[in-house]
């Protein structure tokens, strides 16, 4: 496991001995123009917009948080400014009016039919307690019964996990997980295994009334092929239909009318470089749906946009600033697609280099990776536990200066030697390449020196 191993056409280093320093040029030789164009921009302006990003760590984890460029955080503090000099005056004039703008904006983003199907929440959490509070009292008003089931992934995010527990379960719904295999090799295995959980679903007299699927699941990542999905859950007459999509909005395209779901919901602080938190929940009839914010406030009963618009007084210059963003996206070569389609292609580049390098795997197809890819570590390290993956990532910070997330795969009775852990890698416009050759270096010196997460157990 040698760094000479790494083949790399567009990037080479310059290493300054006397300093220590190392800097990285491009070759555009294999560029059009039109990318050169957008290779200049990174260099000159993206350093500033993130210039309050700390130099000194390798930060290939934008999926958590995400990541908001100066020029959206000074639009958000102007909101905040104009609260301070006169709140009554923003909040009666000016607060409705600048949130219905960032909706108009979202609606046109994702292809929905009308303003009135964009709501703006907190978060994709806050969005699937509003569905699912929803469905909590379809059971209460015998809408539906009592055992009739839910269907979501195993790999459904922790937080929604929960929110299923607490809305449906203890209104009477039984709940099936998918069950995904890992790595995942084809889109036709998830559309597999969620088709024998809906058939599983309809057993003895049940129905399935509610399904949950993830656009882009968190840990491990991988892509869903939500829309043949939602149209198999049609077809098995499926109630309600419920996209997560938390890491969707500017990391992969999203046209909720060609997806066709009930409901939709994704953070835009992730992806699109709003600031935190702020996330849209699409509602496809939402003069018919009954949904209702889980903070009740003076707007109660005047639609779930109009509710989620006031639950009473905070800060909501976050929900304001999306046009702000988009500007920002649309100072880039073909704006949001030319930003995903870069971020694909360079989250794909690092990913092949690094498991090139430890001689391992990835997690899923190149076409199942958004801006986000799994990575196989080098099975010498010995992570057994999640409590591992945890700790090796805190040791990756501390000693490294790497901030990556790890997941933890449990490995099949008989595999010799399996990988066990798998880094989800994340690139975004302020990534260089020198973020994952830190990375690439820090597992390296691990596995040369004979560490292996037993140490943490000592």
């Amino acid at each position: 496991m040698s760094s000479d191993d790494l083949s790399d056409n567009h990037y080479h280093h310059n290493t300054d001995e006397e300093n220590g320093t190392i800097t990285t040029t491009e070759t555009l030789n294999n560029h059009n123009s039109s990318l050169c164009k957008k290779i200049n921009l990174f260099h000159i302006d993206i350093r500033s917009e993130f210039s309050h990003h700390n130099p000194t760590v390798a930060r290939i984890n934008n999926g958590s948080f995400g990541s908001c460029p100066t020029s959206v955080i000074e639009a958000q503090q102007r909101y905040r400014l104009r609260f301070f000099q006169q709140p009554d005056a923003f909040y009666l004039n000016h607060l409705k009016p600048s949130i219905l703008r960032s909706r108009e904006a979202i609606k046109t983003l994702i292809n929905a039919n009308h303003v009135d199907e964009i709501s703006i929440v907190d978060n994709a959490t806050t969005g699937a307690a509003i569905v699912l509070q929803h469905v909590k009292w379809s059971f209460f008003e015998s809408k539906f019964n009592a055992g009739d089931t839910a269907v979501m992934l195993h790999y459904a995010y922790g937080a929604v996990k929960r929110s299923v527990e607490a809305y449906v379960t203890r209104a009477g719904g039984h709940v099936i997980e998918v069950k995904m295999p890992y790595p995942v090799t084809s889109n036709n295995e998830i559309i597999r295994s969620f088709k024998n959980a809906l058939e599983l679903g309809k057993l003895n007299n049940r129905k399935v009334r509610l399904a949950v699927i993830d656009h882009i699941t968190s840990m491990p990542s991988v892509v869903i092929p939500v829309k043949e999905l939602v149209k198999l859950c049609r077809e098995e007459g499926v109630d309600c239909i419920f996209v997560d999509a938390a890491h969707a909005i500017g990391s992969i395209e999203v046209d909720v009318q060609d997806i066709g779901a009930d409901f939709y919901t994704s953070n835009l602080h992730k992806w699109l470089f709003c600031p935190p938190s702020i996330a849209f929940l699409h509602c496809r009839n939402p003069e018919l749906s009954n949904l209702h914010h889980p903070v009740v406030s003076h707007e109660y009963g005047n639609g779930i946009a109009i509710e989620s618009s006031w639950v009473g007084t905070r800060d909501y210059s976050a929900q304001l600033v999306v046009p702000e963003a988009l500007e920002f996206v649309n100072r880039f070569e073909d704006g949001l697609d030319g930003i995903r389609k870069w971020n694909h292609e360079k989250v794909v580049e690092m990913a092949e280099m690094l498991v090139k390098v430890w001689g391992t795997n990835l997690g899923t197809p190149l076409d199942m990776c958004s801006s986000m890819a799994m990575v196989g570590l080098p099975a010498c390290l010995g992570i057994r536990s999640d409590s591992d993956t945890l700790k090796l990532r805190s040791h990756l910070r501390d000693c490294f200066k790497v901030e990556v997330p790890i997941y933890y795969k449990q490995p099949k009775d008989g595999e010799v030697d399996p990988v066990t852990g798998y880094a989800r890698i994340s690139h975004q416009i302020y990534n260089t390449v020198d973020d994952y050759y830190r990375f690439r270096d820090a597992i390296c010196n691990l596995v040369s020196s004979g560490f292996t997460c037993k140490v943490f157990q000592d």
